[in-house]
């Protein structure tokens, strides 16, 4: 029984979809910039519990990380070990950042959200693309 688990656990992680996230911000712009998308910079925290609930709770979903690979080039930076641009804020973490391709912050925002939140907040930020 314990195989048969075990194998089925094996089997359903193989179409398990991640996010493939860079952690360079010259890196992030360059990859923008190739591909036309903008980006999203995800600021956290080593240990930050809010920063690992969204990313159980929210970034851990199917339907979020199509939807952010769609879109975005992914990057996260954590302040305890990423040399992030002095422009940015990193208190008081997750920050959230949507980027253009040339680095222009498009929106920010910050807090652990649910999925529905955060698809609200996907939303808000295309409603500012297009102004």
């Amino acid at each position: 029984m314990r195989l048969f688990i075990f194998i089925l656990f094996f089997l359903s992680s193989l179409n398990a979809i991640e996010l493939n996230w860079e952690h360079d911000y010259n890196n992030a712009i360059k990859q923008a910039k190739k591909q036309n998308k903008d980006v999203y910079l995800f600021v956290g925290a080593d240990k930050c519990r809010f920063c690992d609930r969204f990313k159980d709770m929210t970034l851990s979903k199917e339907h979020v990380i199509k939807r952010l690979q769609e879109d975005y080039v992914l990057l996260y930076m954590s302040r305890d070990k990423h040399d992030i641009p002095k422009h940015f804020e990193v208190k008081g973490v997750p920050r959230h950042y949507f980027l253009t391709n040339s680095g222009k912050i498009i929106h920010a925002d910050r807090g652990s959200r649910e999925v529905d939140g955060f698809f609200d907040l996907l939303e808000e930020v295309d409603l500012k693309k297009e102004n």
